[in-house]
């Protein structure tokens, strides 16, 4: 959801805000716009729509400066049109900026500007805050302290002025900003994709930050203007990692990262010899988690789905009743939480505000707060107390892929390390970590499938409007996900549903070619769902199964297999769900759609 770039340093900034906000678009937008600081005062140049449109403008005129910033918006308050992008001014055109997030009082904000003689020029909330910084007097860092107190809501703010073209003032209350420090050069941006191609060492920014930034140096204050230290950090991703590296989108580069994303996962939290969990790895008191007789895991989309995996192994694993919520609806129902209850907030980006809000929430109320996420020192990573990190590196996609495998293996591991703090005395850890090191193995195999044997597929749903996704157990998550991926990059509509409560409404919708995509690996409960299957073909139904190749049951009943190896069963979700998105993948390129940015979606939800 909107990218912020700003840069400062001996280089012309329009080349350098262009590529970072490239390196932005995966986030989703639906207009873009530059500000550079030079000796003429304030440029501002905007465009609706893609990228391509600023930059067609941007290459025709002349826009020299060494301080900038740009910005990729999705629309909020205001349509996406020229006049609503970013960077938004104040009335005399001497100061602009960038903005992430929603101000909630923007509607008594903009009464008092329009009450004062404010001329508004857009329908946002970031133009208030322009205004707000236009009508103080002084340096930029005093006048942006001097309006924090008057902003309420979550925000993420980049400024220049005319006056002080050698300054960048930024800071924050929620959504991430994270300062790039270069070699005679400094930067800002909202994700450290935007930087890597110029700097890896980073600072991020926490809750209610203030940043100064000149040609080489870095000041931070808090909101009083007092001086804070923040540390540099050394990231271990490099610019390559974000790059499409030979793939046509960066969702199929992806998919296919895979194997080496829960490789790395798995290593990371077994113990020396691999034959079990290291616990200290994540960060648990073993002795507070041997008090927990509750587990609360909040997430949002895609999250949502492996957590209603992750509730599976750990009621199986360690035996602890587990609630699983949408993060939007956490707080609003007055959840009962304590010591005892561990509440694990997963989120992809770290950055998730209902995910942070709900983390919030715990936190106040004493319960032990842990997260999986895959951004080191992201927001969630700084409120948990417990932290497993996903090594799925940079997802660019905004369909998420290899983050949700490397969350349902986090998972796991997460069930197996409280398996172990409660003292349970058999071999299940050291069999399940055996099988965890051979999984990449499986992910790798089930990559192998030729294209051409998607293509039946396709033909079934792109001749469509709606599906039926199929799962039970641990792999109706699994469904729910695969029918969430055809709808976010197809535009399709698909719904989820376990296969025994499909007679209960949802074969209503079954008639003659109407495809149902089943998640039917071997399992206990496989006979059952074959049994589902063949109430639906009597209807008409073409069937597309996720099973092992030559899977007993199948003949004269699927129309199409997509091959998975045979797995254990706690590592099935993880195997059975890479089909899904390969399929999801062919649709919506069949249809000739934006895989890797589909409409109205962005990449980090940072906004409730």
């Amino acid at each position: 959801m909107c990218g912020i770039i700003g840069y400062i340093g001996s280089h012309q900034a329009v080349p350098i805000l262009l590529d970072g906000l490239r390196k932005l678009e995966y986030r989703g937008y639906d207009s873009a716009g530059l500000a550079v600081a030079g000796s003429g005062g304030i440029q501002i140049l905007r465009a609706a729509g893609k990228l391509s449109n600023l930059e067609e403008k941007a290459y025709g005129t002349a826009m020299p400066g060494m301080t900038g910033i740009g910005h990729t918006r999705w629309a909020t308050h205001g349509a996406p049109t020229e006049a609503n992008a970013h960077p938004q001014v104040d009335t005399a055109g001497r100061l602009a900026i960038v903005h992430n997030g929603i101000l909630e009082n923007y509607a008594s904000l903009r009464a008092e500007l329009r009450a004062a003689g404010t001329e508004l020029t857009s329908d946002t909330d970031t133009e208030l805050i322009a205004q707000l910084l236009g009508r103080e007097e002084g340096p930029l860092l005093d006048r942006v302290l001097r309006i924090l107190p008057r902003l309420e809501g979550q925000y993420a703010v980049v400024a220049i002025s005319a006056d002080e073209p050698g300054e960048l003032v930024a800071f924050r209350q929620g959504p991430p900003l994270v300062i790039g420090v270069g070699d005679g050069e400094m930067l800002v941006a909202s994700d450290v994709t935007a930087l890597l191609s110029r700097t890896r060492r980073v600072i991020f920014l926490e809750h209610g930050d203030v940043a100064r930034l000149s040609l080489d140096q870095v000041t931070v204050f808090d909101g009083a203007g007092r001086k804070v230290e923040r540390a540099v950090e050394t990231l271990d991703w490099d610019a390559a990692r974000a790059e499409k590296g030979g793939y046509r989108h960066f969702m199929l580069k992806e998919i296919h990262e895979q194997p080496d994303a829960v490789r790395n996962t798995v290593l990371a939290y077994l113990d020396q010899d691999r034959r079990g969990v290291n616990i200290e790895g994540f960060g648990l008191d073993p002795g507070r988690l041997q008090k927990i007789q509750r587990v609360q895991l909040v997430a949002c989309g895609t999250s949502w789905h492996a957590c209603l995996v992750g509730k599976f192994y750990i009621e199986r694993l360690a035996q602890i009743p587990v609630d699983v919520d949408y993060a939007s609806e956490y707080r609003y129902r007055e959840p009962l939480l304590g010591e005892d209850t561990l509440l694990i907030g997963v989120t992809q980006s770290g950055e998730t505000a209902d995910t942070l809000a709900a983390m919030e929430l715990g936190k106040h109320a004493g319960a032990p707060l842990a997260t999986v996420c895959n951004v080191r020192n992201s927001s969630a990573w700084r409120l948990a107390e417990a932290r497993l990190l996903t090594q799925a590196g940079p997802e660019i996609g905004v369909a998420s892929t290899k983050a949700f495998t490397t969350q349902l293996v986090a998972l796991l591991l997460t069930a197996l390390a409280l398996r172990k703090i409660r003292g349970f005395e058999d071999d299940v850890d050291v069999r399940l970590a055996a099988q965890l090191q051979r999984l990449p193995l499986a992910l790798a195999k089930t990559l192998e499938t030729p294209d051409q044997v998607y293509h039946r597929g396709v033909d079934l749903l792109t001749a469509t409007t709606d599906a039926l996704y199929l799962g039970r157990g641990m792999l109706y998550p699994i469904a729910l996900e695969g029918a969430l991926k055809l709808k976010e990059i197809s535009y399709l509509h698909a719904e989820g549903y376990p296969g025994g409560e499909m007679k209960h409404g949802p074969i209503a919708l079954v008639d003659d070619g109407f495809p149902v995509v089943a998640v039917a690996p071997r399992t206990p409960a496989r006979e059952k769902l074959l049994g589902n299957l063949r109430e639906v073909q009597t209807r008409g139904a073409a069937i597309l199964a996720v099973a092992e190749a030559g899977a007993p049951g199948f003949e004269g009943l699927a129309d199409l297999i997509l091959p998975i190896p045979d797995v254990d069963h706690f590592l099935q979700p993880v195997v059975s769900v890479i089909p899904l998105q390969l399929l999801a993948y062919y649709v919506a390129v069949e249809l000739g759609l934006d895989v890797d940015q589909p409409r109205n979606l962005a990449k980090s939800v940072t906004v409730e």
